[in-house]
């Protein structure tokens, strides 16, 4: 029984929807810029990736007020993705769907202005909605409500590791007889708390500068927003029409202990062996890409392990929107999806230059064009999660030379 993913819906920085985020990230055009979410000016992070507000695609004004950002453009997400699959969630039995989604920081947004009501007005005014809106289940049991999916559902909390976590449990819901999942995962901090939880790690660029595998590598810049997918069972899918993007081959999950080798090479060769294919079949790698010397040292050092030096090509797509935490390997996965379907992968923007003895065959300057039938996904989350995901491409969907 495979899982294919059946439908995309994307909220990023440099795009909402399939054709306007690959469109720009094809191009290479970033949409990280100055935080304009709140005043800035005293904080050593001053730039990032916010998704623009479009009145088309806000969501209903009972559910606004009772949750944070983070949900808002989850629940955009899943509509773009539920219609892309041409799927009516209505005429589906309710116990057959579920939601499992990736959290990371969770409302952060919403439960600063609660607190900022409890001390400057008392408590009376602190909204009883501050009791869900924050809770990183919160997107989860939105989209069931909405979408009357009452399967199976969860969510996968490891941080940047979960976009990639929550699909392998949706191909797992697949395989146990769920007829359709939705996962993925958005985020949404660029609050001044959600800020100043996210510098604490010593890990964002105080130059307002995100490259990735460089020499002048200064660490990342944050982002928000993410995407939904629709999963389906592949023999469903096909029977009611659909054309999949991809499948769920393969998934590796690993967690580095304190002081013990790192384990995102392992969870990679879990991740392969899963699917069924051996390293020399992955046409491309979409990198974790964390942007400071001694992660991506570790990176460079597994993917030159199993794919040898300059042996598959790499990109970071995450450049032009930043580490978005619970939505970043979720968008990873939906351009590993579309570089399946067009046969092009984006390039890494920001690095000029990569460290030579890194030895990787990065993407820079321009997409490059080639057959892609194989893509691995590699994800790690602050405190020692990492994944990797394999996604292989369908009959339908296999790309050819242009």
């Amino acid at each position: 029984m495979a899982a294919v993913v059946t439908g995309i819906g994307v909220t990023a920085p440099n795009g909402v929807g399939i054709d306007e985020y690959w469109a720009a990230t094809l191009a290479g055009r970033s949409g990280l810029g100055p935080i304009t979410r709140f005043d800035p000016g005293r904080y050593r992070i001053q730039v990032g990736g916010e998704v623009t507000d479009r009145g088309d695609l806000r969501v209903p004004g009972r559910l606004a007020v009772q949750t944070d950002r983070w949900s808002h453009l989850g629940v955009i997400a899943a509509g773009l993705a539920l219609a892309d699959a041409t799927v009516t969630p209505a005429f589906l039995p309710e116990y057959e769907m579920a939601v499992v989604t990736a959290s990371s920081s969770g409302g952060t947004e919403f439960g600063q202005k609660e607190i900022e009501k409890l001390w400057s007005k008392g408590p009376q005014h602190v909204s009883a909605y501050q009791s869900i809106a924050w809770f990183y289940a919160a997107t989860t049991g939105q989209l069931s409500i909405k979408h009357g999916m009452r399967g199976p559902s969860g969510v996968i909390c490891s941080e940047q590791a979960g976009g990639l976590d929550s699909l392998a449990q949706a191909r797992r819901l697949i395989r146990q007889g769920t007829r359709l999942v939705l996962g993925g995962g958005t985020d949404a901090s660029l609050s001044p708390y959600g800020l100043v939880a996210q510098m604490s790690t010593g890990r964002l660029s105080e130059r307002g500068e995100y490259r990735p595998f460089d020499p002048e590598a200064s660490g990342y810049l944050p982002g928000e927003g993410g995407a939904i997918v629709v999963v389906e069972d592949l023999a469903e899918a096909l029977s009611r029409g659909a054309v999949p993007y991809g499948v769920i081959a393969g998934h590796g999950a690993t967690f580095d202990v304190a002081g013990r080798e790192p384990g995102l090479r392992r969870a990679a060769e879990l991740a392969l062996a899963d699917a069924g294919v051996p390293a020399s079949t992955v046409d491309v790698v979409f990198a974790d890409a964390v942007g400071l010397p001694a992660p991506d040292r570790v990176e460079a050092d597994a993917i030159r392990a199993l794919f040898g030096p300059h042996g598959v090509p790499v990109t970071a797509p995450k450049t032009m929107t930043g580490r978005m935490y619970g939505g970043g390997s979720s968008l990873d996965v939906v351009a590993a999806l579309l570089a399946i379907r067009d046969g092009a992968v984006p390039p890494t923007v920001g690095t000029t230059t990569v460290v030579p003895d890194y030895e990787l065959d990065l993407v820079l300057g321009q997409a490059r064009r080639l057959p892609v039938r194989t893509a691995l996904i590699l994800a790690r989350g602050w405190g020692g999660f990492n994944s990797a995901l394999v996604l292989t491409a369908t009959a339908a969907n296999e790309t050819g030379t242009e």
